[in-house]
């Protein structure tokens, strides 16, 4: 599933794509291999590597447009192209507040749908989350510097959704011990 991953980023330019670290290429590589090393399992360590296909809410450049989603889940399958759609689709602004509540509203940016997401859907999401931007953090001392605290905030909330190994990343990077 990996290669096949690989050959559809590769084939998609992610490569050619400048973001915080080098290319896209490598932060989708390095956040799969973050979410691995927090022991995901393997669905999420798949949605991590794929995750910037339909681009998100705080990173617009989407490699291909929603119509494609069925070569993404023969490349990954059904359920990690689920995440990675679940990922792209959520409305940050109306959604990252209430995350961590079991009522809170998660609302899909592609549809204005709002649902109530599962405990393990959000879950997951969070650990993506931590995993996607702790990366850019990492990689990027001007927005470690700028939003470094906002983002300890955020997880700081979303702390019962995270993984021991993910809130343990989270001091690390963001300097909290």
């Amino acid at each position: 599933m990996t290669a096949e991953a690989l050959a559809l980023l590769q084939a998609a330019g992610a490569e050619g794509i400048e973001h915080p670290g080098g290319t896209l290429l490598a932060h989708l590589q390095r956040v799969s291999g973050l979410l691995s090393s927090w022991g995901a399992r393997p669905e999420l360590v798949s949605a991590g590597l794929c995750h910037a296909f339909y681009g998100t809410d705080g990173f617009p450049v989407a490699l291909w447009d929603l119509g494609r989603r069925a070569e993404l889940v023969e490349a990954i399958g059904a359920e990690a192209e689920g995440l990675v759609y679940f990922y792209a689709s959520c409305d940050r602004e109306a959604s990252y507040r209430g995350l961590a509540d079991d009522t809170g509203p998660f609302v899909n940016r592609f549809t204005g749908a709002q649902m109530a997401a599962s405990r393990e859907a959000r879950r997951e999401f969070a650990e993506l989350t931590a995993a996607n931007e702790l990366d850019v953090a990492a990689n990027s001392p001007e927005i470690r510097s700028r939003h470094g605290a906002d983002l300890l905030g955020l997880f700081t909330r979303w702390r019962p959704l995270l993984s021991e190994p993910a809130w343990a990343h989270c001091g690390r990077v963001l300097n909290r011990t």
